[in-house]
């Protein structure tokens, strides 16, 4: 069954400007790789709706919710801290990006779709329940696995979260929550500092120094990650892909490449396969050296194709 591979124009409309990294070329290289690697005839494009309000009031405050609704700028940009800015298309890029995983979700839980990949800007994982930063506005993955279980009925959501820096909104949403087991890796420390004593029954770290490659991070998934997502058995796999610990990227200093990025999908596959009827969706975080960035992601699609 090909995978759903959600995206949306808008999403190339949020730009900033000034250098900043997470820019459009990111989807563009992306889409330029599936292209060159022939993988766009493995997979099925699908447009992101927007998402709803009711969903994003789940995981994030009203309030928040609100303020960003309203004071989106007409023009202009506005700055919600030294990194995390809006212009006049951010918010539909943002609305668009959280709704691609809703719709995902129930891509795969309709048996629509095998797995899901969200090719999405801006990315999520660092807004936390009041408050935006790390280049995220909501929290994407977060409004997702809200949404199977508020809505859709499941019991466990297992999100693992890959990127060089720690997805603490998703932790922070859901710290309460034993319906969500939650394991990501990072480089520590690093941005944003936190996730390295927060390990509780369904929260699952592995902070790695700077420098570290694949060996040490298939070590500590092996240690880790694996033992406590079998005993979890997810009813549903989420994945905030980063592949900003690539080697190439000059995000942080860790040292991943495309096998690995292989290998731990694989990994989180078949414990889908397993427990969760085979049912992935997954969402694009960091990733800023393009090339590196597009060859990735090719690599985490091959590897939800069953294509090692």
């Amino acid at each position: 069954m090909p995978i759903a591979y959600i995206s949306h124009p808008e999403c190339l409309l949020h730009d900033v400007g000034g250098g900043h990294p997470e820019r459009p070329a990111r989807l563009s290289a992306i889409q330029d790789q599936l292209l060159s690697s022939g993988m766009e005839f493995a997979i099925r494009q699908l447009e992101a709706p927007a998402v709803k309000r009711e969903h994003l009031d789940r995981v994030h405050d009203p309030d928040y919710v609100t303020g960003i609704l309203t004071e989106a700028p007409y023009e202009g940009i506005r700055r919600l801290d030294s990194d995390t800015v809006m212009m006049p298309k951010t918010l539909d890029a943002a609305l668009r990006a959280a709704g691609a995983v809703v719709h995902g979700v129930d891509l795969v839980m309709e048996g629509k779709a095998g797995s899901a990949f969200c090719a999405v800007r801006p990315p999520g994982h660092h807004a936390e329940r009041h408050r935006a930063m790390g280049f995220c506005y909501f929290n994407n993955v977060a409004v997702g696995a809200a949404y199977a279980l508020d809505e859709l009925g499941l019991d466990r959501v297992a999100i693992i979260d890959f990127d060089v820096h720690h997805g603490n909104g998703t932790e922070e949403i859901f710290q309460q929550d034993s319906r969500v087991l939650f394991c990501s890796s990072f480089q520590h420390p690093f941005y944003p500092f936190t996730g390295h004593e927060s390990e509780t029954d369904h929260v699952v770290n592995i902070p790695l120094s700077a420098g570290a490659g694949g060996e040490q991070f298939r070590e500590q998934v092996e240690a880790h990650w694996l033992p406590a997502l079998e005993e979890f058995q997810p009813q549903l796999v989420m994945i905030s892909a980063g592949f900003d610990a690539h080697a190439e990227d000059g995000m942080g200093q860790l040292r991943l490449r495309e096998p690995d990025y292989a290998w731990v999908t694989e990994k989180l596959k078949s414990i889908a396969d397993r427990y969760a009827e085979g049912r992935v969706v997954s969402t694009l975080e960091g990733g800023y050296a393009l090339s590196a960035l597009g060859r990735s992601v090719v690599a985490h699609l091959n590897a939800l194709l069953g294509n090692l």
